[in-house]
């Protein structure tokens, strides 16, 4: 059909000038075929879906690329990111004619050739859908809206309307203005609306143009500056008094926002707008980096001599940078062995070759003392990404990444994508933290990414820790790492000396405190020398616990089986996982006993009981209640640095990575529940989260004591925690590991079921069961597999939704993930699983 622009003079001629090059076709390259990843697919059609690429701009397309495509028996446009191109194959291979991609939403590529790699990986490793994949590793801010506009055409000759249809060109043709127009050709929702549209286009009396429109911009500021005119004859010019004012402030400075300008010359801003109007001044965009920057003052390389195991780690890892060489480190290190010093003297090597560095920390909360040392030795060459950033800011950083401006990227787990074009240098500190794990789709882990792109550049990788994970450390004894250790502090200071407290013996002499006897006097001395003091509660909260006294149940979360924190500062009832806020109840909700009583003790308790304890005392509380704004933490950091406080209570946040030198008492309030999570790593994490605290005291010139206060002081973790004893305790943990059949000696993962519904959630994880053991009698199934399960998760449901699991014990092996993807395709295939989310997570978290 022979298409032409509408020639009516009210229709815009640019608009006209588009429909005409959307239906170029002098190019006479055959186009290519398109496998391309949808936006917001369900696993149950999750693919990649085949395409042809339109004749004008067929010889542009290349993977990384994302183009507007008809989806469905309706063709709803919908973006997709291009994985793959090819020839376009014979007609005798064609089974089926496919369907022409709508429009190219991309000039250049927005993914490189290494993360298309990591999204393939990602989408077999973790049995996650295409997209979410591209998702992960996408550029912040780089995001799409499709929208969707319709250009008028010349009715074809003969083309029958219906008279909503006429009635509509009609409207069309009486518009009198252009945006008028416009909002009669733009998509909005309107279903009848919509429905004309999509028939007038069918008909050839419209053409449907799909356009990407990009979430974030680039940031820009209005500038003003004196006109070439006036710098070239001022006397030409006769500025009033206030305008001479503006004048002086800019001959200053050259160039300044307008509403700086005003405020230095103190005028109003219609006084700069009439500089510009009467061509002494003009205006100008300027680029506006949306960073979060403090001014850096850089300070020249200390010459820090390195100690004798500091030097044999620098040497190993700084030998494969010069060789680019990729290798793989695992850096065991005590507290306070100076890991931090090895890193920066590697990272400075690394940048003397002309590449980049990649620093990942666990938590948000450790990101002010990392960026800060760093930015004080090497500027503004050093970034920061973390989920605290907003999409501009997060666009900006990414930006300066690709431009070749950043050198070193510091961030949490997301950073693992950082687009730096040759990274030398990959460093995972506290390698053994679980945050390093995504439990949302894609649910993989950033060491395994790290390594994959360690590998794609020829880089090294270290992992280094004070508590390494058991499964680095079993790999590192395999040879998939290089063991280096580090197992004294700098200068050989000591560890601190730690007193293990039996609070059941408190409790029996009458001391109903949360502080022992012993810990009481340590603070109290403490506070009376000067020195700081970290008190580490792993609850936040006041009472942790509202419970019956006639039926004992606890006062559970409407939407979840978890009990209710009570609040004082808001005086409310809290779900720390929903987030669900109600006023306190009077009555029990199961029997209706109106007496109630107030149970455990979380940080603002804590921090209540302590200002009452030592009423002189400057304390600081920092756990997921007070740090809630992105400057919370290191605004509360940094005065704890700067001596504004005395004591630090918290939670888990203030027990790793944190670096301060007056800190010589760290009390571990109470840790026995962290033993008792339900997860196989329970004693694992427990014993890291002791260690860390525990190692938080006496870095500076004094040495350090902490009190472990516990109701089991004979516990074997507590203890070999207490000694620092990490070699011991991976000794241990790995026999019970080994003869329970756990990671690392074989590979666990979880599939999970949720829904609204507990009898269609149990019914879909009996079923899976079923067509598991189906599939294992009908094929020749020869892999290791044991199964457990199905069972309700630790906690049987959370946000409204019940929750069951089952656990296959096996290899990870590509036959295996093939097998268990398999499984997911018959699942979603099965009409029992309707409305029940399915998933599976290699190596993920089973107590939660």
């Amino acid at each position: 059909m022979n298409l032409q622009p509408v020639s009516i003079s009210s229709l815009s001629r640019k608009k006209i000038v588009n429909a005409e090059s959307v239906f170029d076709v002098s190019a006479q390259v055959q186009p290519p075929v398109i496998r391309a990843a949808l936006d917001d697919a369900a696993f149950s059609y999750d693919q990649l879906y085949t395409y042809t690429a339109r004749a004008d701009w067929s010889s542009r397309i290349r993977p990384g690329m994302r183009i507007a495509v008809p989806f469905g028996r309706g063709n709803r446009r919908r973006i997709a990111m291009v994985l793959e191109t090819a020839q376009m194959p014979s007609a005798e291979e064609l089974r089926f004619p496919l369907k022409p991609a709508a429009a190219l939403l991309d000039q250049e590529p927005v993914l490189t050739d290494e993360l298309l790699a990591i999204v393939r990986w990602l989408h077999e490793h973790t049995f996650c859908t295409w997209y979410d994949a591209v998702r992960a590793v996408l550029p912040g801010g780089l995001q799409l809206r499709l929208e969707e506009r319709y250009i008028p055409l010349e009715p074809p000759i003969g083309v029958k309307l219906t008279q909503k249809e006429q009635n509509y060109l009609a409207t069309l043709r009486l518009a009198n203005s252009e945006q008028e127009r416009d909002a009669l050709l733009q998509c909005d929702g309107d279903p009848e609306k919509q429905s004309i549209l999509d028939a007038l286009a069918a008909k050839g009396c419209l053409l449907a143009v799909s356009e990407g429109k990009q979430l974030i911009q680039d940031g820009a500021v209005k500038m003003v500056r004196l006109s070439d005119a006036f710098l070239a004859d001022a006397t030409a010019f006769r500025p009033t008094p206030k305008q001479a004012l503006a004048v002086k402030v800019l001959q200053e400075h050259a160039s300044l926002s307008a509403k700086e300008c005003a405020y230095y010359a103190g005028v109003t801003e219609t006084v700069v707008k009439n500089l510009v109007k009467n061509g002494i001044a003009e205006y100008f965009s300027a680029e506006l980096l949306r960073v979060p920057r403090d001014a850096v003052v850089t300070v020249p390389p200390e010459n820090t001599v390195l100690s004798g195991q500091q030097q044999a780690a620098y040497d190993a890892v700084a030998a494969a940078i010069l060789a680019e060489k990729a290798a793989a480190f695992l850096l065991y290190g005590v507290t306070g062995s100076g890991k931090t010093a090895v890193f920066e003297q590697l990272i400075a090597l690394t940048l003397k070759q002309g590449r980049q560095a990649l620093l990942l920390i666990p938590e948000i909360s450790l990101t002010p003392q990392v960026v800060q040392y760093f930015q004080s030795r090497f500027g503004n060459r050093v970034a920061l990404i973390h989920s605290g950033l907003s999409l501009a800011q997060r666009f900006d950083t990414d930006k300066l990444i690709r431009r070749g401006e950043i050198a070193i990227v510091i961030g949490t787990r997301s950073a693992v994508f950082a687009p730096l074009p040759n990274p030398g240098l990959i460093i995972l500190d506290e390698e053994g933290e679980h945050s390093y794990k995504s439990e949302q789709s894609p649910r993989y882990h950033a060491a395994e990414v790290a390594r994959m792109r360690a590998k794609y550049h020829h880089a090294a990788l270290v992992l280094a820790s004070a508590t390494p994970s058991l499964e680095s450390r079993y790999l590192a004894e395999r040879g998939v790492y290089q063991l280096l250790r580090m197992p004294e502090r700098y200068n050989q200071a000591p560890l601190p000396q730690v007193d293990i407290v039996d609070m059941n013996l408190e409790r029996m002499n009458g001391n109903g405190s949360p502080f022992s006897i012993a810990l009481s006097n340590a603070l109290e001395e403490n506070l009376r020398r000067g020195e700081q003091s970290i008190l580490l509660l792993n609850r936040r909260g006041y009472h942790t616990l509202l419970q019956c006294t006639q039926c004992h149940e606890p006062v559970y979360c409407p939407n979840c089986s978890v009990p209710m924190t009570y609040h004082k500062t808001n005086g409310s009832l809290m779900c720390h996982y929903c987030g669900h806020v109600q006023p306190p109840v009077t009555k029990c909700p199961k029997c209706g006993n109106d007496r109630l009583r107030q149970m455990g003790f979380g940080t603002q308790k804590l921090e209540e009981e302590l200002q009452a304890l030592l009423p002189d005392a400057r304390i600081l509380r920092m756990d997921a209640d007070t740090t809630m704004t992105r400057t919370a933490y290191e605004t509360g950091f940094r005065a704890f640095a700067a001596k504004e406080y005395d004591i630090l209570c918290g939670t888990q946040m203030i027990g790793k990575g944190l670096d301060f030198p007056n800190v010589t008492l760290v009390g571990v309030v109470s840790v026995d529940k962290a033993l008792f999570s339900g997860d196989y790593r329970s004693y694992e994490r427990t014993f890291s989260l002791v260690t860390q605290v525990v190692g938080r005291g006496g870095r500076g010139k004094t040495p350090g004591r902490a009190i472990l206060q516990t109701y089991m002081p004979e516990h074997y973790v507590l203890n070999l925690a207490a000694q620092q004893d990490y070699d011991s305790f991976y000794t241990e943990e790995l026999a019970m590991r080994r003869a329970l059949m756990f990671p690392p000696v074989c590979d666990l993962c979880v599939i999970g079921f949720s829904g609204v519904w507990e009898d269609r959630v149990r019914a879909a994880s009996e079923r899976f069961l079923q067509i598991l053991q189906e599939t294992v009698r009908s094929t020749q199934f020869r892999l290791p597999l044991r199964v457990l399960g199905p069972v309700d998760a630790s906690y049987g449901r959370l946000n409204g939704k019940f929750r069951r699991r089952l656990l296959l014990k096996c290899k990870n092996t590509d036959a295996m993930r093939l097998f268990i993807r398999k499984l997911l395709e018959q699942a979603y295939a099965d009409k029992t699983f309707t409305g029940i989310s399915v998933y599976a997570d290699m190596n993920g978290d089973c107590g939660v």
